[in-house]
């Protein structure tokens, strides 16, 4: 993730354009708007060059105009919308919606084709990405112990050694996720759900005030699933903000009190149950199905 350093607190001189960049192939999205002081936040109606800056004073993220894609081809369109700071969001829509794109944009992985992610405050050690099971090598040699470690990396760096109170930070940790007496197993060993308990425990020790998590509930047992949700309603009941990519609907509306639903646009944002209706459900499907082959028309006309 790209980083943007915080202007000189004690001498005040903030260069906005250090926190509000317009999307280029060389800026990522999770540039805009990091580590921008408060006293610059404040100044929302400054304008820049030709760039305007938007702000929202409660949001943690803001997406003004946002295109992601790959190889120049939109995943996700002329997104509008915020993300409130110490929200619960889920993220839902067909399969090809842009889901998982939005939170690669978030994270700075894909740069923007048009538009601005503004990332309020965060700076990169705050914010923390679960990416798909899929995307992970389980091959490679690592226990689960060091697999958790991982989460201090932003504390002691990546050949730093734990501190004194670091080791009981991380004991903590793995037996949160209920995974004591699994340290030195492989992690090649360990079953879907116990994968994902293990990098559960990894979130735990980023301590983050942004959490991102693509699809974190897929292939594990419903055990370990309920274990999951109570973490991240824990996370939520102190003020983080959470972001999750997921796919059942009755998950989503017993326990994310806010969604957004994309179909490549977005369909709707806000409370769950006016997002959730059959009505938006079946207008994301034909977008998404209007997006199908190459070339294609994406968008709201097409449904």
């Amino acid at each position: 993730m790209g980083h943007v350093q915080a202007a000189n607190r004690e001498k005040h001189r903030y260069d906005t354009r250090k926190y509000f960049l317009a999307a280029s192939p060389c800026r990522s999205g999770s540039e805009i708007g990091r580590g921008m002081p408060g006293c610059c936040r404040a100044l929302a109606w400054f304008f820049v060059g030709n760039n305007q800056i938007w702000c929202s004073m409660s949001a943690a993220l803001v997406f003004k105009n946002l295109t992601l894609g790959y190889d120049r081809l939109p995943a996700v369109q002329q997104l509008d919308t915020e993300i409130q700071e110490g929200s619960l969001t889920a993220i839902v829509g067909p399969n090809g919606a842009g889901k998982s794109t939005l939170l690669k944009g978030v994270t700075g992985a894909l740069s923007p084709l048009e538009g601005q992610v503004h990332i309020d405050g965060f700076r990169d050690e705050e914010i923390a990405y679960l990416p798909q099971q899929s995307e992970i090598d389980r091959s490679f040699p690592i226990c689960v112990v060091d697999l958790v470690a991982m989460g201090l990396w932003h504390k002691i760096g990546a050949f730093g050694r734990l501190r004194p109170a670091m080791p009981a930070r991380l004991d903590a940790a793995i037996a949160a996720v209920g995974l004591t007496g699994f340290e030195k197993r492989s992690i090649g060993s360990l079953s879907g759900g116990q994968m994902q308990r293990a990098l559960f425990a990894r979130l735990l020790l980023q301590d983050a005030r942004l959490v991102l998590l693509d699809e974190p509930f897929a292939a594990i047992d419903s055990k370990t699933m309920t274990d999951l949700i109570n973490l991240i309603k824990d996370w939520h009941s102190e003020g983080r903000t959470v972001l999750a990519v997921l796919h059942d609907n009755n998950t989503v509306g017993a326990h994310f009190p806010q969604t957004m639903m994309l179909a490549r646009e977005l369909v709707a944002h806000g409370p769950t149950a006016k997002v959730l209706t059959s009505e938006n459900q079946f207008r994301a499907r034909q977008m998404c199905e209007a997006c199908a082959g190459t070339p294609h028309v994406c968008g709201k006309t097409a449904a």
